[in-house]
């Protein structure tokens, strides 16, 4: 494929003919060595929580000095705090925030926060501190976790009733994977999970499944053709509807990925939090759409027509081909038998105009 005809696939004027389907197993693989990798990561190194999450201090004052965070961390040391979380939020109205363990553990906390405020050059009552208990953290977590599974079990409701359970199945799967291997990237980096990751994770989920029904809308289009599935069989289907909708996943993909690139790069560290989340979590749904929804749809649909063979009944229209292929029997037809089958449903759908007939001609009688 020259330059050209990529840019032409990139625009969208031409169908790459990739073979996706066909390669599953190294997609497969790919996403366990990276599920693999994500579980070892959580369950040696675990996750790093925010005080929101095990309780702590958060104190918060003016800087009426230009200060360092490492400055403000050395103040912390002398009074034995070292694991603190310093930002310096510069503007108009500097700002310092300092995340740490709850000062009842501090012998001298007075002490403490008068050191801090004559470092930044301010008064005493400037500064406010707010203490965070674990309880409010756990509160958090789980009513986000009650309603990230009854929205779960919503959409999967809906992906039914509007289409079919493989493609259900197939949807939460892709989610599960994309949801372990997010976790795992933030296990691995040693990244702190704040209630920010928490709803970057929940919009993740949103885009992933976004994509994933886009997909499966276009399976479900193109299967509907019996020419088409006498043509390609279901598996040979499928693999064509990815690649009429690869470009467009991959645009809409690169359009979210941009400015989520810029927030990381350029943010403040709330905003890296958020962004790089969204970044890690954007990218794998993306490539667990393509990759591991539709795939895995295609076992579903093998393995029931297999089952369908064995208990001697007939699949469902749509998955004759696959049924056909596993028993043995060719499952594809020529391009002119397809045409002709295609030409002949249109005919037997359209309508036969009605002959208008004139009425006969009266004879003319000759006179004697």
């Amino acid at each position: 494929m020259n330059l050209r005809e990529m840019m032409d696939v990139y625009r969208g004027y031409r169908i790459p003919h990739f073979k996706i389907i066909e390669h599953k197993n190294r997609w497969f693989a790919f996403s366990g060595i990276l599920i693999a990798l994500s579980i070892l990561g959580f369950v040696w190194q675990g996750l790093d929580y925010s005080i929101d999450f095990e309780g702590g201090a958060l104190i918060s004052y003016p800087a009426g000095t230009t200060l360092e965070a490492a400055d403000v961390q050395g103040t912390l040391a002398e009074f034995g705090i070292d694991d603190a979380e310093v930002q310096i939020v510069t503007g108009d109205e500097p700002q310092i925030a300092i995340r740490t363990e709850s000062l009842t553990l501090v012998e001298d906390r007075t002490g403490l926060l008068e050191a801090l405020a004559s470092q930044a050059g301010v008064t005493f009552d400037d500064i406010s501190v707010e203490d965070v208990g674990p309880t409010w953290g756990a509160e958090i977590s789980s009513k986000a976790l009650r309603g990230l599974i009854l929205v779960l079990l919503a959409i999967s409701a809906y992906i039914w009733l509007r289409f079919e359970w493989e493609m259900a199945a197939g949807a939460m799967i892709a989610l599960i994977h994309d949801v372990i291997i997010t976790v795992g990237v933030y296990a691995l980096t040693g990244r702190q999970v704040t209630p920010e990751t928490v709803i970057a994770v929940l919009t993740i989920l949103g885009f992933s499944l976004y994509d994933t029904v886009v997909i499966y809308d276009k399976v479900k289009e193109n299967t509907e053709s019996p020419a088409m599935v006498a043509h390609y069989g279901y598996v040979g289907v499928v693999d064509r509807s990815l690649n009429q909708v690869l470009m467009r996943s991959v645009n809409t993909s690169l359009v979210v990925l941009l400015p989520i690139a810029s927030l990381l790069l350029f943010g403040g560290e709330t905003l890296k939090d958020f962004a790089f989340a969204m970044f890690v979590g954007v990218a794998i749904g993306a490539y667990s759409s393509i990759f591991i929804a539709a795939p895995i749809l295609t076992l579903f649909h093998r393995g029931e027509a297999m089952a369908a063979s064995a208990r001697g009944t007939q699949p469902r229209p749509a998955r004759a081909a696959v049924a056909a292929a596993d028993a043995g029997e060719p499952a594809a037809v020529s391009d002119a038998a397809a045409t002709r089958a295609t030409a002949r449903q249109g005919a037997s759908s359209r309508p036969r105009p009605t002959a208008s007939r004139r009425p006969p001609a009266k004879k003319k009688r000759k006179r004697r």
